[in-house]
């Protein structure tokens, strides 16, 4: 009888084993997969961050072009209030 015991046992322990390589096997497939995930997100950050450099750079080159337009503006209106002011 304790023959018994001792193969229920040995069969119970080495299904145990065999459950715990395949949770281990499935826990590797998962890490894997977050790592492409991980790359690919970093790719995508990289990307978007060299998309919003050049966005502010032209943010930039847009506001100084509006400003050299308004400069133009302005002294054009003090050149209008002299000649309103002959007539």
């Amino acid at each position: 009888m304790t023959i018994y015991v001792l193969i229920c046992l040995c069969l119970s322990l080495a299904g145990v084993a065999g459950l715990q390589f395949f949770y281990l096997a499935y826990l590797e497939r998962i890490e894997n997969e977050h790592k492409k995930r991980i790359h690919e997100l970093e790719r995508q950050c990289r990307f978007l961050s060299n998309k919003l450099h050049d966005a502010e750079l032209q943010i930039v080159e847009q506001a100084e072009l509006i400003d050299a337009v308004y400069e133009d503006i302005d002294d054009d209106d003090e050149v209008w209030a002299d000649v309103i002011e002959d007539r």
